[in-house]
């Protein structure tokens, strides 16, 4: 250190500090991989929670693949007086191939040849958004809602695994108050959820569905003007 007639330059002053022995270092260590394991084994059942409440309308998201549209409508069996709804945005692969342009439409379509009336099912088409795509869908939701004088009510939406926190907090966000949003997970089937580090799929989806949850948590910032 520079000096100046034996002192230093008065700006700096001497400490001590305590750094871990080897001992220390294993004790950390351990904690460290203690943390982990739990953490690993405690992230699915949060990102996928399953909190249904009863009564209102039934939404589903229409990315779902179709063993959870098997469970849609298992769902909707349980009590027929609720309406269904399908949302999501336009198809962005194979869109010339098939007549549907939206992953609601496709979704609703699906429901129909899986048994369900086509008068008890209301595909609500999104637009094309670059980010936020299941805000946007919810927006789409409600404004569809209020302009069909459906008045405020409770709603369950259904969803896959990981996606299914951070739906309801986007639904939830997009409906505001008033509305009750619930959410009923689907087990994703991709892989082991109660060993996903196991595989890619596994590790991509949890890792992915983290950081976009802490994301419509901590940063998310709904449009001053929704629709």
């Amino acid at each position: 250190m520079m000096k100046l007639n034996g002192r230093e330059w008065g700006l700096f002053r001497r400490r001590e500090c305590l750094v871990p022995t080897w001992r220390g270092w294993i004790v950390l260590l351990a904690i460290g991989v203690g943390l982990t394991a739990i953490a690993a084994r405690e992230i699915y059942p949060f990102l996928a929670v399953n909190e249904p409440i009863p009564g209102g309308v039934l939404v589903v998201e229409g990315w779902l693949p179709d063993y959870a549209l098997e469970e849609t409508v298992a769902e909707f069996r349980r009590d027929q007086s609720r309406r269904l709804f399908v949302t999501g945005g336009p198809i962005e692969r194979g869109a010339p191939l098939v007549e549907y342009r939206s992953s609601a439409e496709l979704c609703a379509a699906t429901l129909f040849r899986l048994g369900l009336e086509t008068n008890a099912v209301q595909a609500v088409p999104a637009r094309k958004v670059r980010r936020d795509r299941t805000y946007a869908s919810a927006v789409t939701l409600k404004n569809w809602l209020d302009q069909h004088g459906i008045g405020r009510t409770n709603i369950n939406v259904i969803s896959v695994g990981a996606h299914a926190r951070r739906t309801r907090l986007l639904f939830a966000k997009a409906f505001g108050d008033g509305y009750t949003v619930g959410i009923i997970c689907i087990e994703d089937q991709s892989y082991d959820p109660h060993r996903w580090w196991e595989s890619s799929a596994g590790v991509r989806t949890i890792m992915g569905e983290s950081i976009a949850y802490l994301y419509a948590r901590l940063l998310f910032k709904p449009p001053t003007r929704a629709g």
